[in-house]
Parts: C-alpha cells; sequence; structure tokens
C-alpha cells in the first residue's frame, strides 16, 4: 500500500504513468521559450533575420517595380511568387531558436503580406452548375503513350479539349482516340481542339513565330456560342549568362492579347500553355482582359507544371464573358504537364 502511494505521488495522476497531453505541450514551449522573461537580448538579437523578413515583405509587396531589364527578373519572380511564402517559417524557426522577439514582430509583415495576395487561393471557391466543361493539355511531344493521354483527358467529361504541343506523327493516334467522343475537332500546326459541339470560324491565329502554336474556333454549344482560343506560347529558359529568357514569348502574347481583343463573340476562353502564371506581368496583354477561372473558382493554387512536383500554373484557362463555376487539375497522364480543366456557364445579352 506505500509503495503504491508513493508511485501515485510520484507520477501525480492515479498511477496511469502518463503525463496529460496539455502538461507535455506546456513543457515543449517551456523548453523553446524558456529564459525570454528577464531577457534583454530578444530585442537586439535576430536583427538580421529580421531585416530579411522586411526584405521579403518589400519584395512581394512591389514585385511589379522589380525590372525586366536584366534577365527579365521580374517575371521570373513573379513566376513563383507564392513560393516566396516558404521563407517565412524557415524565418520562423530562425526567429525562435534566436530568441528574437524583434524577428518575430517582424515577421507579422510578410505573413500578412503573403496572406492578402494568396490567402484567397487557400479557399474552396467551386461550385456546382454552368452550361460548359473544357479542359486543356500540354501532351508533350515525346509522350510515350499518347493514346492512354488522350483517354485519360476524354475520360474528364470534357465538352471541349484542347491539346497543345502536338505533332505531325501522333495527330492520328489522339484522333483515332478521340474522335468516337468528340465528333468534331481541327489541328492548326501544333495546336487543336476537340468538340462535341459543332465547330466554325476556324483558323490559325498569328503570335508572330513563323508556324502555327495558335488557334481560334467558334462552338456553338446548347446554351449559345462560345469563341475557344487555344494557345501554346514559345518556352522560357534560366540561364546563368542570360537570366530568365521571354522575350519571344512575351512578343507572341502580346499578339494573342490583341487576337482576343479584336474578337467580336461575347464569350470567349483561352486554352492553353501560356509558359507563365497570372502574376507574370509580360502576359497583361491576355491576363488584363481575361478571368482565370482557376483564380475566380478553383481549390487551391492548381499548379500544373512540372507533373512530377507541380510548382507553377502555366497551364492556363482564362474567360472573357464566361462565368467561371469550377476549376481543377486533372491526373498525371504520360505528360510532363498535368491537364487542367473548368466548369462555366455561358451569359447572355448585355
Amino acid at each position: 500500500m506505500a509503495q503504491q502511494q508513493a508511485y501515485m505521488t510520484e507520477t501525480d495522476n492515479g498511477g496511469s504513468g502518463r503525463e496529460p497531453r496539455g502538461d507535455r505541450l506546456r513543457r515543449l514551449f517551456d523548453r523553446l521559450l524558456g529564459g525570454w522573461s528577464g531577457d534583454r537580448g530578444i530585442w537586439r538579437r535576430g536583427v538580421f533575420v529580421a531585416g530579411c523578413a522586411v526584405l521579403l515583405a518589400v519584395v512581394m509587396v512591389l514585385h511589379s517595380r522589380i525590372p525586366n531589364t536584366i534577365g527579365n527578373l521580374g517575371s521570373l519572380v513573379e513566376t513563383f511568387l507564392p513560393w516566396l511564402g516558404v521563407f517565412i517559417p524557415v524565418l520562423l524557426l530562425v526567429a525562435v531558436v534566436r530568441k528574437s522577439a524583434t524577428a518575430l514582430i517582424a515577421l507579422l509583415l510578410p505573413a500578412l503580406v503573403w496572406l492578402n495576395l494568396f490567402g484567397g487561393q487557400l479557399s474552396d471557391k467551386t461550385a456546382t452548375g454552368g452550361d460548359l466543361t473544357v479542359a486543356t493539355h500540354n501532351v508533350n511531344a515525346d509522350n510515350p503513350d499518347p493514346a492512354g493521354t488522350a483517354r485519360d483527358v476524354a475520360a474528364s467529361g470534357a465538352d471541349v479539349v484542347a491539346l497543345e504541343e502536338l505533332t505531325a506523327a501522333a495527330v492520328p493516334t489522339y484522333e483515332r482516340a478521340l474522335d468516337s467522343t468528340y465528333p468534331y475537332h481541327s489541328v492548326q500546326g501544333t495546336v487543336g481542339v476537340w468538340s462535341r459541339y459543332p465547330l466554325t470560324g476556324v483558323r490559325a491565329v498569328d503570335i508572330d513565330l513563323g508556324w502555327t502554336r495558335a488557334m481560334r474556333a467558334t462552338v456553338t454549344a446548347p446554351a449559345g456560342q462560345v469563341a475557344v482560343y487555344v494557345a501554346h506560347l514559345p518556352s522560357v529558359r534560366v540561364k546563368m549568362e542570360a537570366g530568365f529568357t521571354a522575350r519571344q514569348r512575351d512578343r507572341s502574347a502580346d499578339f494573342l492579347g490583341e487576337a482576343i481583343a479584336d474578337e467580336p463573340l461575347r464569350n470567349v476562353v483561352l486554352l492553353g500553355d501560356l509558359n507563365g502564371t497570372m502574376n507574370d506581368r509580360a502576359l497583361n496583354a491576355v491576363t488584363s482582359q481575361m478571368r482565370s477561372a482557376q483564380g475566380a473558382a478553383g481549390n487551391g493554387f492548381g499548379f500544373s507544371w512540372p507533373a512530377s512536383f507541380p510548382m507553377a500554373r502555366i497551364d492556363q484557362i482564362m474567360v472573357r464573358g464566361l462565368k467561371p463555376e469550377s476549376s481543377w487539375t486533372l491526373p498525371q497522364t504520360g505528360s510532363d504537364h498535368l491537364p487542367v480543366a473548368a466548369r462555366v456557364s455561358v451569359t447572355t445579352g448585355g
């Protein structure tokens, strides 16, 4: 009996031998923050970390002011802008280890800026309804299984499918795999569109490349006519000696923007690989006149490239006139891009 009482006194919890979870958490915080009280050094330490936090906030706030004159640095930063938030928990950990109250307070700046810029994308904005489902996929010229990729995209249930980076050798394979689901289609150069509904007004769109990587067609859907643009803008590269090389992509974006601006139909959807994000100011000719389906009706960032570890959304579905209802990414295929899809409502009048 005496031994049992001694054991209960030692554990102080009726002999269970387990410390309450709340006590364990308090002890953990005590270890991490122990010694902060009365330590005047908490305000002097971590000045460098605090400076990094302020600089991070400034870069995110003023990203549009970063010049593109040197290696298109501004566009490079904007392409991966959401990922700057990764530095916040890193700096937070350093601030806690350094026991720096100055750094912790400074970290509020980038945290608030990031939430202001991207907090809305963390919520689910998808809705039900919609008249038309569209999908787009850069299928990759070196795709080892074009037939399987075509079947995967068709399984999405999309009414209109746009494919980019089509090779002449692979086009017949995509046609055979898709024609039973989509009776109407057209391929222009290296891009194509497949549709459940009739296509008219099909033509190539000049984006100043010398060969065809963009097209437009009118889809006559039950809810009304929709102008569908499909585009694959030139690739960009990050080179040590030249920085972010995107001059041709930027010029092609300007030509594409002019074509869309001249489109007479009210309802317009742009499907394709733009090799750039909505944050990239070099795509302003397009993004300034259209809405991102993912930004308006998606859940999360919807990153689409590279497929093995998506870090950026360079495959876009943008609309003008149409109302985005939902937007999502599709499972990985044999391509290095993920397919993306969206459900939209066709608007009339106005």
